[in-house]
């Protein structure tokens, strides 16, 4: 079984080697950047990628969106143990999450997991991404049609003054709407409601 891990700190990726030290089935490799990281995933074919976010070039969720949608199987590995991104890690493709402050062991876990064609998340983060996921579901039942409207119209680009004239409503109704939506779903600015409402499939 090949191994591709993309992270750019030395002693994580031997970390890494010497977790499957013992798997003589297990071939680990390394890269150190996204683009390393794309290449290797189309001149190895490595069975799983487990893959850093926050690597020197770019971000490994984009990484792991890319690879997953060429149907690689991707575990997603960072220093946060946050539901949040645990579930934006899962939403952008990947298989499996693992907190680099958690069990060492539980990689070695995921990566037999999700080879084998299963999901894989840290029993303690299961249950609040559960949670996190009703949570925004209700979120998104609190906004109204217009409101709808309004986020798909800013995700086309539109400005407040556009949508106004195409709801055929005044530019005060659009503002307030979109600060209530802000409130809603916990967003300090326009861009970061649109992201978040992107991110929980409301638009």
């Amino acid at each position: 079984m090949k191994v591709l891990v993309v992270e750019d700190h030395s002693i994580v990726i031997a970390g890494c080697r010497a977790m499957f030290a013992d798997d003589p089935d297990v071939q680990l490799l390394a890269a150190r950047t996204v683009e390393e990281g794309r290449g290797m995933q189309v001149t190895e074919r490595p069975d799983v990628t487990v893959v850093d976010i926050n690597l020197p070039d770019g971000s490994g969720l984009d990484l792991a969106r890319d690879l997953s949608g060429d149907g690689a199987k991707v575990i997603v590995f960072t220093m946060s143990d946050a539901p949040v991104l645990a579930m934006q890690a899962i939403e952008s493709g990947a298989q499996g999450y693992v907190s680099k402050s958690g069990d060492p062991e539980e990689l070695r876990d995921a990566v037999y997991a999700v080879r084998s064609g299963r999901r894989w998340l840290p029993s303690a983060l299961l249950q609040e991404v559960a949670l996190l996921r009703v949570d925004q579901s209700r979120r998104a039942l609190m906004l109204s049609d217009r409101q709808i409207q309004i986020l798909k119209a800013l995700v086309r680009g539109k400005s407040m003054a556009e949508i106004a004239d195409d709801l055929d409503v005044c530019y005060k109704t659009v503002a307030t709407d979109c600060a209530a939506m802000r409130s809603k779903l916990n967003a300090r600015t326009s861009t970061e409601m649109v992201r978040v409402a992107s991110e929980m499939k409301i638009v």
